[in-house]
């Protein structure tokens, strides 16, 4: 059984509800954690706020901290979880915030930087990786990675 699908169960029999906010991943966690049966008793739903004016309009992260420290961030990705708490009120928010490539990146912040958001019971943890590989490699590394830290949250 894949990880993901032992969480998803784990979550579905604890009644532990989800949420999510994604950028680089557009979509991929919220799909994952959506194509398993009976996962509509905890997946509250999410945004995909690709464009920093959808995190600011959708999300309360603020545009001083964009400006300040870019999407790509660990302080963006916090307003991203934060937001999404407000507005889901779920136990559990994750948020992620990334460069997939192939372009895009920079000397600072490479290609496959991504910072990981995750909300549980009122504590905020912001992972930071740098994931190497293609676009899609990159996005299904990010999920993966989100799946097994929950693994030994729950």
């Amino acid at each position: 059984m894949h990880l993901y699908k032992k969480i998803i169960s784990q979550l579905i029999n604890d009644g532990i509800t989800i949420a999510t906010a994604e950028s680089c991943t557009g979509g991929l966690l919220a799909y994952t954690i959506t194509k398993n049966k009976d996962s509509s008793k905890i997946y509250k739903g999410g945004y995909i706020t690709y464009s920093n004016e959808l995190k600011i309009r959708n999300l309360n992260v603020k545009k001083a901290t964009i400006k300040k420290y870019g999407a790509v961030s660990k302080e963006t990705a916090t307003e991203m979880v934060k937001g999404l708490f407000i507005k889901t009120k779920t136990n559990i928010c994750i948020s992620t915030t990334g460069i997939a490539g192939p372009g895009g990146g920079s000397k600072s912040k490479p290609v496959g930087l991504v910072y990981i958001g995750i909300r549980l019971n009122g504590k905020i943890e912001i992972l930071k990786k740098n994931f190497k590989g293609s676009r899609i490699e990159i996005q299904k590394k990010c999920v993966n990675s989100i799946f097994k830290y929950l693994s030994k949250l729950i």
